[in-house]
């Protein structure tokens, strides 16, 4: 079972329900993205209704070790995404094969 979904396949499934041509379908995935994107960067924070909220956290510097050599490294402080799933979504992913929560 596949378990990767990639932009092609996002592409095919506009194109295939929406009737949108195949060039169209990627410049509205392409422009969705985008915008996600950079409200995330501007904003440091993206909620998406029904969907669930994008935070930037910033990490601090820390020692990482390599489990094998026992060599220590020093790791930069860098910002990550965070995603937290909204009650809907989150329903919704539980939900029983027969409709019931």
């Amino acid at each position: 079972m596949r378990i990767n979904l990639t932009k092609k396949d996002l592409v095919n499934l506009i194109y295939m329900q929406l009737g949108f041509s195949k060039q169209i379908s990627e410049n509205l995935i392409d422009d969705l993205l985008s915008t996600i994107v950079a409200n995330i960067k501007s904003e440091k924070k993206l909620k998406l209704s029904k969907f669930g909220t994008f935070t930037i956290r910033q990490k601090k510097t820390r020692i990482g070790r390599n489990p094998k050599t026992k060599e220590t490294k020093m790791i930069s402080s860098r910002d990550v995404v965070l995603f937290k799933p909204s009650k809907e979504f989150k329903n919704f992913v539980n939900l029983n094969n027969n409709g019931q929560n």
